[in-house]
């Protein structure tokens, strides 16, 4: 397989990492995921971290301006999403580079 092959086949996944970065201004008060208190629906706002966090969120589909439900929300612990038909465990590390705000 050539460079320029893979390229065409990962154009996706790197327009998508490109959106994690060019992030989307949000009119609402925006907070961590990990602290949000209470389950329903939330929008994403931004992605921050590392190129390497923001790379492994968009190959699970959490981009900004996703709509998720959070399932469980538990403060400073693991929390499950709710997106596009799949579930997600998330530790908390991970919760506090996902900024959200209420729907």
């Amino acid at each position: 397989m050539t460079f320029k092959t893979l390229n065409r086949k990962c154009a996706c996944l790197t327009d998508k990492v490109k959106n994690c970065v060019k992030q989307p201004p949000c009119p609402k008060q925006v907070a961590p995921l990990s602290e949000s208190c209470r389950s329903g629906r939330l929008k994403i706002c931004k992605v921050t971290g590392d190129r390497k966090l923001c790379a492994r969120m968009a190959s699970l589909g959490v981009y900004p301006g996703e709509v998720v439900e959070l399932l469980c929300p538990e403060n400073g612990s693991q929390c499950l999403l709710k997106l596009q038909g799949a579930t997600l465990s998330l530790d908390s590390n991970t919760t506090r580079n996902i900024m959200v705000t209420e729907v």
